[in-house]
């Protein structure tokens, strides 16, 4: 049953709010699955700041009748985009994994976000993953329910 979350007004591009709201935050989804091919550049002045170079991981169809891919990932790490977009937000979130991505070997960093959703590195453990196109992947929550689980 879907229910209504002041954070669902400042994300654009839901793909399917009935299941990605609920009262706890906002599910988000995963649009892109990146690999490192060659590394970026960080100093301390900026002077010399480069983007790494990412390679898109491809997805698969395991049926014929699939309507979306699949990432096959082998363990390590990766860097994933995700579907939605932050817009007006009246102050910072909290960004976290999903548990369903935890209990399955994946992971990312949970981080305070502001006005943009960033690419984030996503790790998975040695025993691989398999990620179907715009799985739920996150969920945002208003700064101080961090802590609180997430359904």
């Amino acid at each position: 049953m879907p229910t209504d979350h002041p954070l669902a007004e400042s994300i654009d591009n839901l793909v399917y709010e009935p299941v990605q709201v609920t009262d706890h935050g906002v599910d988000l989804t995963v649009s892109a699955v990146y690999e490192v091919a060659a590394p970026g550049r960080l100093d301390f002045g900026g002077d010399e700041l480069t983007d790494a170079d990412l390679e898109p991981v491809p997805t698969a169809l395991e049926s014929p009748h699939d309507e979306f891919g699949w990432w096959h990932l082998d363990g390590g790490q990766y860097v994933i985009q995700h579907n939605e977009f932050l817009t007006d937000l009246s102050e910072p979130v909290h960004l976290q994994p999903r548990n369903e991505l935890l209990a399955r070997g994946g992971s990312h960093p949970s981080m305070r976000v502001r006005d943009h959703l960033p690419l984030i590195p996503l790790s998975v453990t040695d025993g691989g993953l398999k990620l179907k196109e715009n799985a739920r992947v996150s969920t945002v929550v208003p700064l101080g329910t961090a802590s609180r689980q997430v359904e």
